[in-house]
């Protein structure tokens, strides 16, 4: 006769198998841990420079964050980050009276963790100054603590100062953020002007966390200074975004970069090589973008045709692709063919097109060029 197995044998089975792992009266239930792995974020190289996704804004307990400087790493690296970097307030120390204000201490803390995990950690800070003028951040910085400026009248002209003696990239941080509450904030300010013509203003934080700062994309745009889009993250990442999600990644820049490196990332800052990206959204530059969008979608040739009798119309079938994790929402503009079409990451679509097309031309509404125009997208077709 032959056995048949019932549920009661098979979850025995299962027990005695899970006792038979472990003499020490112990049975681990290891396939419940969250797995050891990194998120590979598949972006192809654009005109021969690696693209490298980097957060330059975020805060640890040494200011008004709420992690230790070691999660962050491992955040990053979870994430599939290239780069980060830790911009703790200055003037602002909320935690003072249970950790010592070290403003370089997160960083020091976090670089040899850094280096086993592969992660380029950038030494930075932020200017924390009263809204206007806002909050600037100083990366590649030497020393954090001696950017502390003393003297309340000067204190804005003085902070600013002391980051450009260290050779700092400053960027301006979210310029909007106080738009509703102080009237008249959220503008291009006299301080900021001088900081413009005295080169010592380098770039504009364009989407900060989950906002994006409309017109200080177009700013940057009309002043040719870097786009960033950062975090600014107090908490645990997964705790402000749906990380689980697909398609859902934190806030960050896309940088494309000679190599993988802290010289490497000051040369793309200093170029303006840089596209903003917030899980479905891209913001920047026409020129960056439109190089970003043409190395991740490819489109095949004509592998179908179909006619149909009664219009007379013949239409050709072709499959787009896209080779890459990014996210893009293309509507045709003009020309006869598919109207809409949305590319998740890693994915192929069908696309149809009246026979005898020779180019459509569609806008990619899931980016920005400008506060008030999405990139124009042709698609030749073959």
């Amino acid at each position: 006769m032959k056995f048949k197995p019932t549920l009661i044998g098979a979850l025995l089975l299962s027990v005695t198998s899970l006792q038979a792992q472990t003499d020490d009266g112990i049975i681990r239930l290891s396939e419940f841990a969250y797995p050891v792995k990194r998120e590979n974020l598949n972006i192809p190289a654009v005109n021969g420079y690696q693209v490298l996704k980097c957060d330059f804004h975020m805060h640890t307990v040494f200011t008004d964050g709420h992690v230790w400087p070691n999660v962050r790493v491992q955040e990053a690296w979870r994430e599939g980050l290239d780069a980060i970097s830790y911009t703790e307030h200055m003037e602002y120390n909320p935690h003072s009276a249970d950790v010592k204000v070290d403003h370089n201490r997160s960083h020091d803390l976090a670089v040899e963790l850094a280096k086993e995990n592969n992660i380029v950690l950038i030494k930075g800070t932020e200017v924390t100054r009263q809204t206007p003028p806002g909050h600037f951040n100083a990366l590649f910085i030497e020393d954090a603590n001696v950017l502390v400026s003393d003297n309340d009248s000067k204190m804005d002209q003085e902070a600013i100062d002391k980051a450009y003696a260290q050779k700092a990239f400053i960027f301006w941080n979210h310029p909007g953020w106080k738009a509703t509450a102080i009237p008249g904030s959220y503008e291009w300010i006299d301080f900021v002007e001088k900081m413009y013509q005295e080169k010592k203003l380098h770039g504009i934080e364009v989407v900060n966390g989950l906002g994006f700062h409309k017109k200080a994309l177009d700013w940057a745009l009309d002043r040719n200074l870097t786009i960033i889009g950062n975090t600014d993250i107090h908490n645990l990442i997964a705790h402000d975004y749906n990380i689980g999600q697909q398609g859902v990644h934190r806030t960050m820049t896309l940088l494309m970069a000679k190599d993988r490196s802290a010289a490497g990332i000051r040369e793309a800052l200093e170029a303006g090589r840089t596209v903003a990206w917030s899980s479905h959204y891209l913001f920047g530059k026409e020129e960056n973008v439109r190089n970003l969008v043409n190395a991740s979608i490819s489109v095949s040739p004509s592998y179908y045709e179909k006619s149909n009798p009664k219009t007379k119309v013949t239409t050709k079938y072709y499959e787009i692709k896209n080779n890459s994790d990014l996210y893009f929402e293309l509507q045709l503009k003009s020309g006869n063919g598919t109207k809409k079409i949305i590319l998740y990451p890693e994915s192929t679509q069908i696309l149809t097109a009246e026979s005898g097309q020779f180019q459509l031309t569609y806008e990619i509404v899931s980016t920005y060029i400008r506060s008030d125009k999405h990139l124009q997208f042709d698609i030749n077709l073959k």
